[in-house]
């Protein structure tokens, strides 16, 4: 490993610099995209752009997804949605990714479970791009569609989803300068904000999930842990039971509406 590499990752306050060197050399030689790019990978790095949309790649659920300047970089926690639709998924089911980004937990359930039929949708053109190119594989049970939350949708979808996961912006709007230089900077606002308390767009993803959602299907929706009361009583109002589901080790939280309304 060059020590130049490490040394200058590090000195950009980057903790794992042997980590991050070992990816980007990793990444110039999968590529064989030689020693230009090296260079030019760890100048992007070193001014502060996240090391997944540096490579164009990000490991989640196993997988090796692509991602874009301008795209939000999907966290290892939430893997626990692409986990819970695993879950709750009959045989041969539907699941809808909303808010799905670059499709990654679409991607997750469409690569562990052949029998089913994953849908992303997501307001960025940038982040459908790299959806439908991590969907591909996955051929006709794999579908991408842009637009506003439900409103991506043709109407043939009505009510034909088993499970819809979303991990919908859920950061308050005034603790959006708090966060790390990486998200503020490089990822899309619309990809963070969730409004005044950070559950506008949760609710609206509850509120809608009757209409696009089998009799006994599932919605579930990632959170904080002090969004839960909030996301209890919208679950309520759309005729769900709420349960909260956590993942101590990823730091990950969600809550599952069950037995939501047809009508």
């Amino acid at each position: 490993m060059p020590v130049t590499l490490v040394s200058d990752l590090r000195a950009a306050g980057c903790v794992f610099a042997e980590e991050e060197a070992a990816e980007l050399v990793c990444a110039a030689q999968r590529a064989g995209r030689g020693a230009a790019w090296l260079e030019r990978a760890v100048a992007e790095r070193v001014a502060g752009r996240p090391l997944e949309l540096v490579v164009g790649e990000v490991v989640f659920g196993g997988l090796r997804l692509v991602v874009a300047p301008g795209t939000f970089v999907p966290r290892v926690r939430t893997e626990l949605l692409a986990e819970l639709a695993l879950e709750m998924l009959p045989a041969g089911g539907r699941v809808l990714d909303l808010c799905g980004g670059v499709g990654a937990v679409a991607a997750v359930v469409a690569a562990r479970r052949p029998d089913v039929t994953v849908v992303s949708a997501d307001l960025d053109e940038r982040a459908t791009a790299c959806a439908r190119a991590n969907l591909a594989p996955y051929g006709s049970r794999a579908q991408v569609h842009t637009g506003d939350l439900y409103a991506a949708l043709p109407p043939t979808l009505h009510r034909a989803f088993d499970v819809v996961v979303a991990n919908a912006p859920y950061v308050p709007t005034e603790r959006i300068a708090a966060m790390p230089r990486e998200a503020r900077e490089h990822e899309p606002r619309v990809a963070l904000d969730g409004g005044a308390d950070g559950t506008v767009l949760q609710q609206r993803v509850v509120a809608g999930a009757p209409d696009w959602l089998v009799g006994d299907g599932r919605v579930v929706v990632e959170c904080a842990p002090a969004q839960l009361p909030v996301l209890r009583d919208a679950l309520g109002r759309a005729g769900f039971t709420a349960e909260p589901r956590e993942d101590d080790e990823r730091g990950a939280h969600a809550v599952v509406g069950r037995g939501g309304m047809i009508g």
